[in-house]
C-alpha cells in the first residue's frame, strides 16, 4: 500500500519509514508539517496518510487539522493518527466524517510492528482502529446531551469494543459471551441510538462514533 507520513521529528520520521518498509508498505512521501502533508496527499493520492497531532509551527493540533483538510479534499484517503496525545475535539470531527478508513493510536502503546501493519491494512480497507485510551477519552468528553444514557452497562462495554474495531467474535471472547448475545446487544444499541441497520461493520462503528463527539 502507498503511504504518506507526516511527523515533525526527523529521527522518528526516518524510523517509521524504515518500519513501514520492513512491513512491505511503500512510503511515497515523508514530510514534517501539516501543509506539506496536504500537498503530498494531493500529489501522491496515497491509500493512507499517517499523521502526528502536534506539528509546526505551534505544536498544538496542526496535524489533526491537516488531516481534516485531507478529508475535505480527498475524502477517500485513509487517515491513521499516530500520536502521544488525544485531542478530543478534532479527533471526534475526524472520526465522524470522510469516506476512507480512520485510526487513532497512541505511540507508546504500539509495541509491535505487526500491530502497526495490521492497523494500516484495516484503515486502508475502510475500517476503524482506535486505541482503547482514545475511546475512553472520547466517552469522557462526549456532549452534554448524552445519547448513550439509555444503554445498559453491558451495551456500553460492547459499544466501546466496537469502537476499537473488534469483530463480533472478538467482542464475545472479551466479554465471555456468545456471538449471538453480542449481535443482540449490537441490535439493541442501534435501536436505542436511532441508527439504521447495516451489514457493514465499519460503517456501523463510524456511525456510533459520530454520537461520541464531545
Amino acid at each position: 500500500m502507498r503511504v504518506v507520513l507526516a511527523e515533525d521529528s526527523l529521527l522518528l520520521r526516518e524510523g517509521l519509514v524504515r518500519l513501514f518498509d520492513e512491513a512491505g508498505e511503500q512510503v511515497v512521501a515523508a514530510v514534517g508539517d501539516g501543509d506539506a502533508l496536504v500537498s503530498a496527499v494531493l500529489a501522491e493520492r496515497p491509500d493512507v496518510a499517517v499523521v502526528d497531532v502536534r506539528m509546526p509551527p505551534t505544536f498544538t493540533d496542526e496535524g489533526l487539522r491537516a488531516a481534516l483538510e485531507v478529508r475535505r479534499q480527498v475524502p477517500s484517503t485513509g487517515i491513521l493518527v499516530l500520536s502521544q496525545y488525544v485531542e478530543q475535539t478534532y479527533a471526534s470531527e475526524l472520526l465522524a466524517g470522510g469516506e476512507g478508513g480512520v485510526g487513532y493510536l497512541l505511540k507508546d502503546r504500539v509495541s509491535r510492528l505487526a500491530d502497526l501493519a495490521d492497523a494500516l491494512s484495516r484503515v486502508a480497507a475502510g475500517g476503524t482502529v482506535l486505541d482503547p485510551e482514545v475511546v475512553s477519552a472520547l466517552l469522557a468528553h462526549r456532549r452534554a446531551r448524552d445519547p448513550l444514557s439509555a444503554l445498559s452497562p453491558r451495551e456500553r462495554d460492547v459499544l466501546a469494543l466496537m469502537a476499537e474495531g473488534r469483530t463480533i467474535s472478538a467482542i464475545g471472547r472479551a466479554l465471555v459471551v456468545t456471538g449471538g448475545a453480542v449481535e443482540k446487544h449490537i441490535s439493541s444499541i442501534f435501536a436505542k441510538l436511532g441508527l439504521p441497520p447495516s451489514d457493514n461493520e465499519h460503517r456501523r462503528v463510524k456511525a456510533v462514533l459520530a454520537w461520541l463527539q464531545p
